[in-house]
């Protein structure tokens, strides 16, 4: 028997960037709201920890700014982009933003303080929960079923958010429901497997990010806190399969037919367990799965990690859905104001990353064929004017900022 649970206005699963910017901005503004982790905090993630310039301002509004660049983070103020061959193109982190570099901080660090600071503003959090399942009322997604300690209590809420990034645990249970109804889709076999994990010698250029072309994918390598290197990296899942999903062989095999990352890797040694993670695609996903369902973050759509602005796209678009719900979500009969809010929630969406999505999948497409990397890397580094204008595509428009901005600054 499920043990009750409280009624809140939003309830989120996946404390990381996205649902954490979320909670953080819908609590300040009283709404009463359940963020949900899977794991205990601090916990390592796969993610390329660069953190771009653009999301200090979304830490300044979510009153994490100081805690941020306080917390030992590299200060990098470049990306410079190596070919296969050795064609090489820079990219300094000032196109992006007034705050003149970008900070390599390790998700442990980055997502324990923000997740204390949802506590901090009235947030109910509750870690080493497993969402089991959503609870439904009909068709409609009204909160989730959570899982801890043996017990299960369903939590219900106005309005549910899958914040869980690319594994969409909630979007899932409901494409699932529908294709046991023979409604749903095959799900796809993974074209892609990433690795990361945290390294000491590596001999990467100082306040430089470097990423590293190759056949069949791309690698990063930064520096962030405690003098050590974030190495994560893509290929495809047939070369891993290859080389026996052993991440130092595919590093061997793979990774060091890019020349730069040969030499700066040469002497690097393993600090932490390579974690991993199967990728289906890159893009986007449905927003609004099921009524009642929003979908944030790489639950949303992911973006490619090339670009450098995934952790930004996880802060903003919980602002978006944030602002979202705050517009329609404060009357008596919010559930009638749903379809508005999902409608809003779609347009505001789509201004601030469709063309951010389409750009980067046009990138990915030249950066996994090494004939037109190279050509792109000769072509970019032609002209300043033009590698910035690509850059900055990548990014926020100067319409979705003032959007993301909305959500007043907390205090």
């Amino acid at each position: 028997m499920n043990a009750p649970g409280k009624i809140y206005d939003v309830a989120i699963a996946g404390a990381g960037p996205a649902g954490t910017s979320a909670a953080i901005h819908l609590a300040a503004s009283g709404k009463r709201v359940l963020l949900v982790e899977q794991k205990k905090f601090p916990r390592a993630k796969l993610c390329g920890e660069f953190i771009s310039p653009e999301c200090v301002d979304h830490f300044k509004r979510l009153g994490v700014a100081e805690a941020m660049l306080s917390a030992g983070g590299a200060r990098l103020t470049e990306t410079s982009f190596y070919s296969r061959r050795g064609s090489k193109v820079t990219v300094p982190s000032q196109w992006f933003g007034n705050d003149s570099t970008a900070i390599g901080l390790s998700r442990a660090e980055m997502d324990s303080l923000l997740l204390a600071r949802a506590k901090q503003v009235g947030v109910t959090v509750l870690e080493d929960a497993h969402v089991s399942d959503v609870v439904l009322d009909g068709k409609r997604v009204c909160g989730i079923l959570l899982k801890s300690d043996g017990e299960k209590a369903e939590h219900r809420a106005r309005v549910t958010i899958d914040a869980t990034g690319r594994s969409r645990a909630l979007a899932r249970r409901i494409t699932k429901g529908a294709s046991s109804q023979g409604h749903g889709k095959t799900p796809q076999r993974p074209r892609f497997i990433a690795f990361k994990a945290h390294l000491e010698n590596a001999s990467a250029a100082g306040g430089v990010c470097e990423i590293y072309f190759y056949p069949g994918g791309y690698g990063g390598l930064s520096s962030i806190e405690g003098g050590l290197s974030n190495l994560c990296f893509i290929a495809s899942a047939k070369d891993v399969r290859r080389c026996g999903s052993d991440p130092e062989a595919v590093i061997r095999s793979i990774v060091f037919r890019n020349a730069r990352a040969a030499e700066t890797l040469a002497n690097a040694k393993t600090r932490t367990e390579w974690l991993s993670v199967a990728l289906e695609s890159f893009g986007r996903h449905r927003l609004v799965p099921a009524e009642g369902l929003l979908t944030i973050g790489d639950a949303a759509a992911f973006i490619d990690p090339f670009t450098g602005s995934g952790m930004l796209m996880a802060l903003e678009s919980g602002a978006v859905a944030a602002e979202a719900i705050l517009d329609h979500g404060a009357g008596p009969d919010f559930e009638d104001e749903f379809n508005e809010l999902a409608a809003s929630y779609r347009r505001c969406y789509s201004r601030a990353f469709n063309s951010r999505l389409r750009v980067s999948g046009l990138l990915r497409r030249a950066a996994f064929v090494p004939r037109l990397a190279e050509g792109a890397m000769i072509f970019f580094g032609v002209s300043d004017r033009l590698r910035r204008k690509v850059a900055q595509a990548t990014r926020p428009s100067l319409r979705s900022k003032s959007s993301a901005a909305g959500v007043s600054t907390l205090t």
